[in-house]
Parts: C-alpha cells; structure tokens; sequence
C-alpha cells in the first residue's frame, strides 16, 4: 500500500511526525505538507502566487502553500503515481461539527476525495499533542484495519476521526457519528499595534451547541474515537422544490 500523508499544522509538526512513523510499519509513505501552518485554510489553493516545494533532511517534502495546495501538486505530477490513501494529521487539536468547514486537515483530505482518492482527516480532541503517539499508533491500526475488511473501492469515501488524548488502552471503541454544532464563535479580539492602528483577531470557536448522543461531540465526551463520514455535496437537496415554486412565480426579467 502507498501512502501520502499531509497536514495543516506544518511539515515539522509532532502530529505528522508520529503518524509517518506509525503508519511506515505498514505502507510505503511520503510526506508533502505545507512549510507554514496553515491552520483553518479549508480548501483554499493558491492561484496568485508561485508555490515552491523543498525536501527536508528527514526526506518530507514541504511546500510555501496551503494543505490543499500540497495534496494537488502531489497528485497531479509531484509523486508520478497514484497513493492508494491520503491521511490528513493528525491535528493540534478538534475537528468536529462546524470546524470541518474551515479545517485545513479535513481541507487536504477532501482534495484528495475530490481526485478521486480515499481518505481520512485525523484529529486529537485536544491542543497540546498529549498522547500523541498512541493517537499515531490508533491511526495506524485503523487503517491496517481497513485494508483487510471490505471498505467501499467502487468510489472515493472521505472519513473525519476525533481521536480523545488518551493513552491507547484507554480509548473506546469507535463510534459512527453524525456532526455536531457549535454555538456561534467568540467575539472577535481587538488590540492596538505600535502605530496606534486597531488590530482584529478572530474569536475562538464557540461551545458545542448540538452535541446529541449521535454527534462526534458526544462520541468523544465518552472516550470514544468518533469517525464521521463526509461529502462534499453542499445542495440542500429538501429546499429544491420549494425554491422552484418560488421561482416559478417570477416574472421574466427583460
């Protein structure tokens, strides 16, 4: 099996260090992840501005853009051949409910999904890479796991897992989850620089506001590991027809 792993939090990040030495024990793997971090990038790739990709002494590859921007220079010429799974992580840090919009793990894995790849985003619930290694070792296991049940091959599946920060013997079982929702986000934070000039930061993520027992909130709350499955459709398939018979009612603008 072939592997590219990516991150948002840099090439140089405890997350992908111990996921590439956890899942080397079962795969060929490479590295192409972004210089900076790049946290909350989404899908975002840069078009405006040259990106430039250098190898580090440990053999990752890093590159002067976002998670996505790695994942599709990789895929379309940077590695010569098709991975057979993109892994994303493991991240500083909770990928749940509303954060998946903005998440530049989730944002390397989708690209991935979109080029008709597998994949799978990890997380750790919380900052601070507390019992990062057995997260690694989890992931690892995880995806050996998968190789030899009978996952989906006839098309692309996109996975998002929260792992709790405990030691390996202490996480439960997995759990099949929905999202959950957050309340709306903190305030923004305003201070002034040297010049007197008024600085905005943007607030912290706000508390879970959905977080039923079928939510990764949840799941996670309980020690479980949480993987929810993800799409990319963003239509609200439910409002069509509603909205065609509001459209039916106009009149035909000239």
């Amino acid at each position: 099996m072939r592997i590219l792993i990516s991150n948002d939090d840099g090439y140089q990040a405890p997350g992908i260090i111990a996921l590439f030495n956890a899942m080397r024990k079962i795969a060929d793997v490479e590295v192409v992840a972004p210089e900076q971090n790049n946290s909350a990038k989404s899908n975002a790739l840069t078009l405006h501005s040259p990106i430039y990709i250098r190898q580090a002494e440990n053999g990752f590859r890093y590159v002067t853009g976002t998670p996505a921007d790695c994942v599709h220079i990789a895929l379309t010429g940077l590695l010569g051949y098709k991975p057979d799974l993109v892994v994303s992580g493991i991240n500083n840090g909770a990928n749940m409910g509303d954060d998946t919009i903005y998440s530049g793990t989730v944002g390397a894995a989708m690209e991935a999904y979109l080029m008709g790849i597998p994949a799978i985003a990890f997380s750790q619930v919380e900052r601070g890479w507390g019992h990062i290694e057995d997260a690694a070792q989890w992931a690892m296991a995880f995806v050996q796991s998968m190789t030899q049940r009978s996952v989906p091959h006839d098309s692309p599946w996109l996975l998002n897992v929260n792992i709790p920060n405990k030691p390996l013997h202490e996480l439960k079982a997995p759990k099949i989850c929905r999202l959950g929702r957050r309340h709306p986000a903190e305030r923004v934070i305003t201070q002034m620089n040297p010049r007197g000039e008024t600085m905005y930061w943007i607030g912290g993520a706000g508390l879970a506001k959905d977080d039923a027992h079928d939510t990764d909130f949840f799941a996670t709350t309980e020690g479980h590991v949480a993987i929810s499955p993800l799409q990319v459709d963003l239509t609200d398939h439910q409002a069509l027809a509603s909205w065609q018979d509001c459209v039916t009612h106009l009149e035909k603008v000239e």
